[in-house]
């Protein structure tokens, strides 16, 4: 899960597994597999980068598990 922030300030936090894609419009979309926009004041890069600190995290608490 990552947290974004709504053009009207209000942070939401939404499931990165199911964002199909993000592009800037010039504001940032993102669109999720079920169809969902949701517009966002954080940049594409922002939401990229959110997503691959979350999936470590996700990642290596599996790795420690296994241990």
């Amino acid at each position: 899960m990552i947290e974004v922030t709504r053009l009207n300030d209000i942070k939401v936090t939404i499931n990165a597994d199911i964002i199909e894609f993000v592009e800037e419009t010039p504001d940032t979309v993102i669109t999720l597999t079920t169809g969902r926009k949701i517009i966002v004041k954080e940049s594409a890069r922002d939401i990229t980068e959110s997503v691959i600190a979350y999936r470590r995290r996700i990642y290596s608490n599996l790795l420690t598990e296994l241990k």
